[in-house]
């Protein structure tokens, strides 16, 4: 049977081993705090992303009415 030695008067190497036994993983569960982000804070790429899907999308039926104003205009 073998004594009892306090922790602090363990060796480094036997500490290190000792914690290694006793440390456990979190699995598949993730400790990071995580909060939503705020609706009323002022977000820069939030904006760019609507602006940037504005233009396309004026763009494309800017398009879709210069066709069919040619298509009209050629067989009238």
């Amino acid at each position: 049977m073998s004594k009892f030695i306090p922790f602090d008067k363990l060796s480094k190497k036997e500490q290190k081993e000792f914690m290694k036994k006793k440390r456990v993983t979190w699995g598949e569960f993730n400790p990071a705090t995580r909060k939503p982000t705020k609706p009323k804070v002022y977000n820069r790429k939030k904006i760019r992303d609507q602006e940037d899907d504005n233009f396309g999308t004026s763009l494309f039926y800017r398009k879709m009415a210069y066709y069919a104003f040619i298509y009209r205009n050629n067989f009238q």
